[in-house]
C-alpha cells in the first residue's frame, strides 16, 4: 500500500492542487474502519505508515524542509522517541492539551508561531479525534500554503463526516463551513472507504498521475 501511496502522490506534487489527501482506512487492518482499531494502535500504526512514506517519497536533502504535523504535543515526543528517532523532518503539533482535556478541550496553536520561512511542504497526520484538528488544518491552509509554492499532504483525515453533515452546523459552524472553504480545494488522491454489516463492501478511488520513472545503468 506505501508503494501505491508513494506512486500516487509523486505524480501531484507538481500539479496545480495546493492541497493532497489521501487515505481513510485503519491502518491496523484495511478491512477495518476508522476507530475499529484501539485509539492508540491505529495513531502508531498511522505513524509507521506515514514515516515509510515520507522515506520514500522525500530525498534526504528535503527532509529539513518538510514539517509534518501530528494531532497533539504528546504524539510528538512519542514519535521523536520511537518511530521517528533520529529523523531530519520537521516534526510538530496541531494542538497542546490541557488541564480541561479529559471534557474535550485542547489548546489551540499558533500556526504562524510554527512555520519556518524554509518550510516547502507540510505533512498533516490523521486529523480525525479531535474536531478541532482540523480547523487549525485550515488555518495552516490559509496562513502558509496561500499564495506560495508549498503544498499541504493530509494523511488519513476522516474528512466524510465534515462532508456529510455528521457535525451539525447549528452546533459546529465552523467545522462546518469548511465543505465550502478548505474542502474544495482538496484533491482525494487516494482513497478507501470500507462498509460494514450484512451487506458490506469496500469503495476504492484514486487519481490517475503520471510518474517518470528513473532509469538506472
Amino acid at each position: 500500500m506505501i508503494l501505491k501511496l508513494f506512486k500516487q502522490t509523486k505524480g501531484k506534487l507538481s500539479s496545480q492542487r495546493l492541497v493532497l489527501h489521501l487515505c481513510q482506512f485503519s491502518s491496523v487492518v484495511t478491512c477495518f474502519v476508522i476507530g475499529d482499531g484501539e485509539g492508540a494502535t491505529e495513531m502508531t500504526e498511522s505513524m509507521n505508515m506515514i514515516h515509510q512514506f515520507c522515506d520514500r517519497l522525500i530525498s534526504p536533502e528535503k527532509a529539513r524542509t518538510t514539517r509534518i504535523f501530528f494531532p497533539e504535543a504528546n504524539e510528538v515526543k512519542f514519535a521523536k522517541k520511537n518511530v521517528f528517532e533520529g529523523t531530519y523532518f520537521k516534526l510538530d503539533y496541531l494542538t497542546k492539551p490541557s488541564l480541561f482535556e479529559d471534557f474535550g478541550f485542547f489548546e489551540r496553536v499558533k500556526m504562524s508561531d510554527r512555520v519556518k520561512p524554509e518550510d516547502e511542504l507540510f505533512l498533516v497526520a490523521y486529523p480525525y479525534f479531535n474536531v478541532n484538528e482540523m480547523l487549525v488544518v485550515e488555518e495552516l491552509y490559509k496562513e502558509a500554503v496561500v499564495n506560495t509554492d508549498r503544498k499541504l499532504i493530509i494523511f488519513n483525515g476522516e474528512l466524510d463526516r465534515i462532508r456529510s453533515g455528521y457535525y451539525p452546523k447549528f452546533f459546529y459552524p465552523k467545522l462546518g463551513a469548511l465543505t465550502e472553504t478548505l474542502l474544495p480545494k482538496m484533491e482525494t488522491v487516494y482513497y478507501i472507504h470500507n462498509f460494514k454489516g450484512q451487506k458490506g463492501g469496500v469503495l476504492f478511488r484514486f487519481t490517475a498521475a503520471k510518474i517518470k520513472e528513473r532509469k538506472t545503468n
